[in-house]
Order: C-alpha cells, then structure tokens, then sequence
C-alpha cells in the first residue's frame, strides 16, 4: 500500500469506530493526532508537558480557533486519569473528542453551537505512568500514584495550608505532572473544569480543605461562590443516568442530589479543584463516575451513555453569568484589574487578563461589581445577569474606567504574593509552547504513518 493511500485512510477513518475497550497511551497518542490531522479547522493538538518517566500529556483543542485564545471565548478543560487506576474517565473522555467531532462534521446543531461558542481543551490522562502499573481491582488496585510513589491529588499549592509552608516547597520541587498542569493554568485564562475520577458516584465541589474557620458552614468547607458550586453539581448529577439518586456505591454516600461539598465528604489538602479555583480562577469539579475504579470492558458502553448527556451539559454552564472587558481611561484594555462582585470576597480577587476580560460564573440575578486598577476611580456597576448557557454566552459588559484626577502616577499595586500563579510567563509561554508542540505532532504523525507502512 503506498504511503499516500495510507494517509489519507487514516484520515478518514471516522471518530466514531472507537472501540470501547482501555486503549494503551501509545493508542491514545495515535488517536488524537489522527483526529488532529483529519480536523485540523476545528482540534489542535498540544503537550502541557510530560510525566516522571517521560511520556507526553497531550492535550486535544477543540473550536472555532483551536490553538489560540480567542477573546471573548471562554475556555473550558476536561482532565482525566488523575488517578492512574481509576480509568473510566480516559474511555469517556475519548468518546467524548468523537462525539464532538461526529456532531460538528454532521451540522448537528448542538455541536457547531458549542464548538462555535467555547475552546474545549482535554487531557485524557494526567497520570499515564501511574495507567501502565495499574491492575484491573475494582477498588484496590496498585497504579494510583505517579511513578514517584506521589498522590497528584495532593501535591497542588493548598490555599489552606499556610504561605510559609508552600514557600518551602517551590514549584521546581513538585511532580512533574502537577508543574505541568500548573504551567497549563498560568498559560491559558479557564473558566470552568471537571476532573474526572472514579472509586464513587457523585460531584463534588470545593472547598477540599478548610482552616476550621470563616469557610466552615456546619461540616462543609464552603466557598464564596458555593451557589454556583452547587448548580454546577446538580447540572452533572441530574442530566447523569443515575446520579442525582445519590445511593449507587454500597461503600459511598448516601449523596443528596448526588452531590458533595468536598470537605464534607473527606478533608484532603493539596487538591487540583482548590487550586484551580483560588489560583487560577476557573471553577473545576471532581467527578467520581464509578463505583469501580476499573469497571470491565462490558459495562463501558452503557456508562458511555450513562454520563454523555451530562458530559455535553456542563461544558454549557461555561456561558453562565457575566463576561466582558476592562478599558483604562485612554481605551486601552487593563491588564490585571480587579473584577469583584459583592458578598463575593475570593481569597485571590479576580483579574483580567492580558486581553482586559473577565469571566464571571453567576446564576441568575443583580450583581454589584466594583472594578479596580492602579491610577484610575474605583467603578461600582450593579448589572441583571440573565441565564446564558441557552443562549450558548454569558451576558457581555465592559467596564469603561476614568483616570484619577490626582497628579501624581501611582505604581501599579503588587500582587498578594500568595495569589501570583494567575499572570502569564513574559513572552507568552503558551505561544511558545504550542509553536513546539506543532513541531512534536508533525513528527509524531509522520512517525505513526511509518510504523503502519513497515
């Protein structure tokens, strides 16, 4: 068969001849740069980075401008496999990247209203070293850490844990797969996420720690935005098959709504969904999906249909609320001002980022925002934030600023120390990154082609 012939088989295999069973890493990668290659208008593949022993995280965009931000998209990531033994989440979120794309190249409304409207980034597994020593144990199964031994549950900075004690450990000094994802944070402006895990059947949301104090509410640790937390949860759990009941797994729950505050459930410090919402911004989820962390290849059809309306539904609420930009007073878009809303005091204040916008993930009502920026007047505006995600956009405001009349130039205010993780590397690290992964994808897909020819 000559070279040309196979290429253009491979590229139009379509997505939707997955088989359902556990593809290996390696069948994984193949995978995504095939349905990179075919789609190259709407996917973008990208590596964040790579694991302890080496292998690639590869990353899967999806959109109208899959390898660039766009402003006024808000970007939405799904990560999987955090958990090297709890493995439903790589199998759903595979199908997920066919569907998507299945629905896109089929006019299908519900796809080209999501794809045209959000950049969907997915990271089948975070934990691809700790999948290869995994056994098949419904519950006790080896493969849970990286290959260090490592958690990577527990190994984010932990807002609750102190400043002085994150200080001792830098960012050069943790897993390779937390520094990714943490470069991966600072590199792109998420709004909303899910992490999807497996061992229960349920969504929970922050906070995972607590400091027994102003957070504590009862048992749970709640954060300014629980509200919203919770309409996320309900959102999965009743658009899930089963969820919503609450009483799946004889070893978990009982689950109201089939939800969980996070701490009310179990206490842990250095979760991914804490640092995602107080340090970058975005508002992430953890989805258990399973009450066997390794279900068997039978069954994955049907949880494939279990969680795919749900799947789809969450990525929606992306459009919640307000979004919009920052001018300063010469019409320049502000970098890095404070977007607050009252009664919503955030342990890092919201920022715009280098484009001047803003995302805020509210329900339905008044809001009173007070934006802030060096050398101009405070500006209070209290806005009617309508429901967005049926529309596929959140509402859309700018904040317009006037300079201050004082004669005197006021230095830009310096970050909370403990808050800098939001502003991107100087030079545009994500620029940089995607330039080399584009280098990476071509030879890998020229190297896939090969091995099939020989």
């Amino acid at each position: 068969m000559s070279s040309s012939l196979l290429f253009l088989l491979l590229l139009f295999v379509p997505t939707l001849m997955l088989e359902f069973r556990y593809h290996s890493n390696s069948e994984i990668e193949q995978y995504l740069f095939q349905v990179s290659a075919a789609n190259p208008d709407i996917t973008h593949l990208y590596s964040i980075g790579k694991s302890v022993k080496g292998q690639q995280l590869w990353v899967l965009a999806l959109g109208l401008s899959p390898r660039h931000h766009t402003v006024g998209v808000p970007e939405f990531k799904y990560v999987a496999n955090m958990h090297g033994n709890e493995v439903l989440g790589r199998v759903l979120l595979l199908q997920l990247i066919g569907e998507l794309v299945r629905g896109y190249r089929d006019e299908e409304a519900w796809s080209l209203q999501l794809l045209n409207s959000t950049r969907i980034h997915i990271l089948p597994t975070m934990n691809p070293d700790g999948f290869d020593e995994a056994d098949t144990h419904c519950l006790f199964s080896r493969g849970r850490f990286n290959y260090n031994g490592v958690d990577l549950n527990r190994g984010f900075p932990d807002a609750f844990a102190g400043l002085r004690k994150q200080q001792q450990l830098n960012e050069e000094q943790r897993e390779a797969e937390v520094r990714a994802v943490i470069g991966w944070l600072k590199s792109e402006t998420f709004v909303l996420s899910a992490n999807l895990h497996g061992g229960a059947v349920v969504a929970s949301y922050p906070y995972d720690n607590s400091d027994r104090g102003f957070d504590l509410t009862g048992a749970a640790s709640v954060t300014p935005d629980d509200d919203v937390f919770v309409h996320l949860a309900k959102v999965y759990s009743y658009n899930h098959a089963s969820m919503h009941r609450g009483d799946l797994c004889d070893d978990s729950g009982p689950f109201r709504d089939g939800i969980t505050n996070g701490y009310h459930w179990y206490p842990l410090e250095g979760g991914m969904q804490d640092y995602n919402y107080v340090w970058a911004q975005c508002l992430e989820l953890t989805l258990e999906l399973s009450c066997c962390k390794f279900p068997q290849p039978n069954e994955l059809p049907a949880l494939w249909m279990d969680n795919k309306k749900a799947l789809l539904a969450y990525i929606q609420q992306i459009h919640l609320g307000v979004k919009g930009r920052v001018f300063d007073g010469s019409g320049t878009p502000a970098q890095n001002a404070v977007v607050e809303v009252e009664g919503r005091s955030n342990m890092c204040p919201f920022r715009t980022n280098k484009h001047g916008e803003y995302y805020r993930l509210l329900l339905p009502g008044n809001y009173t925002f007070k934006v802030t920026y060096a050398g101009h007047d405070v500006l209070t505006e209290t806005l009617s934030v309508p429901y967005g995600p049926d529309q596929y956009s959140a509402m859309k405001h700018d904040f317009m600023l006037r300079r201050t009349a004082s004669t005197t130039v006021r230095a830009p205010a310096e970050l909370n120390p403990t808050c800098n993780y939001t502003l991107p590397p100087k030079g545009g690290g994500a620029t940089s990154g995607s330039a080399w992964t584009g280098l990476t994808v071509g030879f890998g897909l020229v190297t896939v082609l090969q091995s099939l020819i020989d």
